[in-house]
């Protein structure tokens, strides 16, 4: 598979066509024309890592390398104070729920120890530094950039947790849990960019993290299937070689067309191929459901290739960050530090601090997927699914 595909050129008309049916779906589902009653769907469940955690770490939680997102100038953009998002402010998961017409997702652990309520029935349980594989294998092979002990397999006990408090003990068809499940979009953000990072210039094989890291998946989408979801979302993995910490590190000889870490974008690629090609064996198995893939790297990888009709200025360029040079990037002086600065419009940069993207980049990326640009199917064939039950 190449790491770089040519943008596919629509006919004019079709391009036409496709632009209308996107206005009407973001009509039908925008905030200021869907009342409560109207809404597709009541409430959100949404798992992942650092792309979609709203606030389930912090800095003392955070990451190897990334503990500063408790201190300005995280959430500078929208919410003019760090929420413990790793971005200047919103991410894909705030503006899909707001197209749903729904509030953006409280963390899990503010949940759990009373720090909010789920009044709208949504519920975050994405951790910043989350891997697909379990913590312990990490433990097991000495691999110590893993500071993070939660994985899918933890997100997957509290939301169990979760739904018992609830009153849903044995799944679907339990009147409780058709409650719980019947009206909710599961949305399993970005999930196995961390374990290939931990393990990098380690003994243990991208090949042997890649089996794992999709075992791991899979096991995780058929659980809540078996347990009754009925409208999931699967994103796959961004254009990693295109973020400054893979860039500074890669030497220069390892590009592709982009300007981006060939060998790394090359992977993230093979394990969105097999990722869905799992996917495609979960439909045949639950009929029942539709699960929408949502093609996160073609989505980044667009943007990198055509930075300025989507309004950025710097593709590779860091945010917020120090060291100056070509990235702004400094692994020891990350985003949130004392050294750090930030840029004057991060809205015209696609990278935040590094790692992460900007809240413009984030919104490019939403966009992308509700339009259904790079949503297979696309994410209007879902809400038709779920308007007719």
């Amino acid at each position: 598979m190449s790491p770089c595909s040519s943008p596919t050129t629509l006919p004019i008309a079709a391009a036409a066509a496709a632009a209308a049916a996107a206005a009407v779906l973001l009509l039908l589902i925008s905030p200021s024309s869907a009342s409560k009653s109207s809404r597709p769907f009541a409430k959100i469940y949404a798992f992942g890592d650092s792309f979609t955690d709203t606030g389930n770490t912090a800095s003392a939680t955070g990451p190897s390398g990334y503990m500063f997102v408790s201190n300005p100038p995280y959430g500078i953009t929208f919410f003019h104070h760090p929420t413990n998002r790793y971005s200047d402010g919103r991410l894909v998961i705030d503006f899909v729920a707001s197209s749903l017409s729904l509030p953006f997702l409280p963390p899990y652990l503010h949940l759990k120890d009373g720090r909010g309520a789920a009044s709208s029935g949504s519920v975050n349980f994405a951790v910043a530094g989350s891997t697909a594989i379990e913590h312990g294998f990490f433990v097991r092979n000495n691999l110590t950039l893993d500071v993070t002990p939660e994985s899918l397999g933890t997100q997957l006990g509290w939301f169990d947790e979760f739904v018992r408090r609830q009153g849903c003990e044995k799944g679907w068809p339990e009147t409780p849990c058709k409650a719980l499940f019947g009206d909710a979009l599961f949305w399993i953000g970005e999930i196995g960019a961390n374990d290939y990072a931990y393990s990098a210039m380690s003994p243990i094989s991208s090949s042997v993290i890649q089996d794992l890291a999709i075992n791991r998946t899979t096991r995780f989408l058929q659980a809540l299937l078996n347990k009754g979801a009925k409208y999931v979302v699967v994103q796959g993995l961004p254009a990693t070689g295109c973020l400054p910490l893979a860039l500074a590190l890669a030497p220069a000889n390892d590009r592709d067309n982009m300007g981006c870490v060939k060998s790394v974008n090359h992977r993230s690629q093979s394990h969105n191929a097999i990722l869905q090609a799992k996917i495609r064996t979960l439909r045949a198995h639950f009929p029942h459901a539709v699960i929408v893939y949502f093609d996160y790297w073609n989505a980044h990888a667009d943007v990198i290739k055509n930075s300025s009709k989507f309004g950025f200025k710097e593709t590779f360029k860091v945010c917020c960050g120090s060291g100056g040079g070509r990235y702004n990037f400094d692994i020891l002086n990350v985003c949130g530090s004392p050294s750090s600065r930030s840029c004057h419009d991060p809205s015209r940069y696609v990278n935040w601090d590094g790692v992460h993207l900007t809240e413009a980049m984030y919104k490019a990326m939403a966009e992308a997927f509700i339009n259904g640009t790079h949503s297979r199917p696309p994410f209007r064939y879902l809400l038709t699914k779920r308007n007719r039950h």
